[in-house]
């Protein structure tokens, strides 16, 4: 099994990497606290696990090697990280009010299921999720031991729980930062904050070439 802790490592650099579902793990944390931003990473992680069943099954590699999957796949997180950085950016200005971090209601402004979902649409849209699991992982599978399927269910459930700790990770911080109990400006900023960068993310994956 040293195959699976040398993989573990690796999926660690990989799963700490800031992206888009760090991000919003990291605010769901400041902004809905430890339980609900632990919500939105289950909504990841099912995203994921649709990812290794269908590399299990052989269908990843036929997607990844299609052009047009991978580009309407794409496109269709570019719309979706357009659409939540601005509907959040959005927020901050239709009104003069925002939600307090120091509020006891704050934590049940948005329902958990949303946030889930959300997790699960931005992890599921972007191809380079896809490319982790049909170019990353295999890469650790030896032919000669063991059956295909069998050893991307251990890498993927491996990659799962590395996943989950960097989540939890971004989780976690978010949640001390709101601790401090910050102001109306500085959730304010928070949020625009977030919006910004998750705007400068879709413009990212849309001059990617992936």
């Amino acid at each position: 099994m040293t195959w699976a802790v040398v993989f573990f490592g690796a999926a660690v650099l990989v799963a700490f990497t800031p992206g888009a579902n760090n991000l919003l793990g990291l605010h769901h944390g400041m902004t809905q606290g430890v339980w609900k931003g632990l919500a939105g990473l289950l909504g990841r992680l099912a995203a994921f696990t649709v990812l290794i069943a269908a590399v299990a099954a052989g269908l990843g590699q036929l997607l990844a090697a299609s052009e047009l999957a991978l580009t309407v796949i794409k496109w269709a997180g570019v719309a979706y990280l357009v659409w939540l950085g601005g509907r959040l950016l959005w927020s901050t200005f239709r009104t003069g009010r925002t939600a307090h971090v120091q509020a006891p209601r704050s934590t049940e402004s948005v329902p958990a299921p949303r946030i889930a979902r959300k997790e699960f649409v931005v992890a599921i849209t972007n191809p380079k999720a896809i490319l982790i699991f049909t170019a990353f992982v295999p890469q650790f599978i030896d032919a000669a031991h063991g059956s295909f399927s069998a050893r991307i269910a251990i890498l993927g459930t491996v990659y799962l729980l590395a996943e989950f700790v960097a989540g939890a990770t971004y989780i976690g911080a978010g949640a001390l930062v709101k601790s401090f109990r910050l102001s109306r400006r500085a959730t304010r900023n928070v949020d625009r904050g977030t919006g910004v960068v998750l705007l400068g993310m879709a413009g990212a994956l849309a001059a990617s070439s992936s």
